[in-house]
């Protein structure tokens, strides 16, 4: 018996809801880069991008735990000597909640262009309407 080897023209791609409602945000982000990767099905080849698409609403009522509200930080450099700009999470989920959800989600997918290929399959809404009910998405709550 040989292993199966998905091909790139034969992946079906399914849309699925995550909602990250009362939820820690790194948990959600967490669920949806295994459904961008494509891992949580049985026919997964990791060198073959077989992700699906994944809707995440509600990320203004994501949640953080702990003190990292306060005490955790989103930094970014302007490309300029000295211009380090940090924002603080409770001012970044409280301007842009679909920005933090986005970073989270970054920073668990690989960094090459399967990688690449799966954040844009990726749909974040802060509250909970969307504007993909044409794809019939399907709700993940595992």
């Amino acid at each position: 018996m040989s292993t199966y080897m998905a091909k790139a023209g034969q992946v079906e791609r399914k849309w699925y809801i995550l909602d990250a409602a009362n939820k820690p945000l790194g948990r959600v982000a967490a669920q949806a880069a295994v459904l961008l990767r494509g891992k949580h099905k049985p026919t997964f080849t990791p060198h073959v991008d077989c992700g699906d698409h994944v809707i995440i609403i509600n990320c203004d009522k994501a949640i953080l735990t702990g003190k990292k509200l306060t005490q955790k930080y989103y930094y970014r450099h302007t490309g300029y000597i000295g211009h380090m700009k940090a924002t603080r999470y409770d001012i970044l989920m409280a301007k842009n909640p679909e920005k933090a959800m986005e970073l989270a989600v970054k920073g668990m997918i690989p960094n090459n262009t399967i990688g690449r290929a799966a954040e844009t399959r990726l749909r974040v809404f802060a509250g909970a309407q969307h504007n993909h009910a044409a794809q019939k998405p399907e709700v993940w709550d595992k």
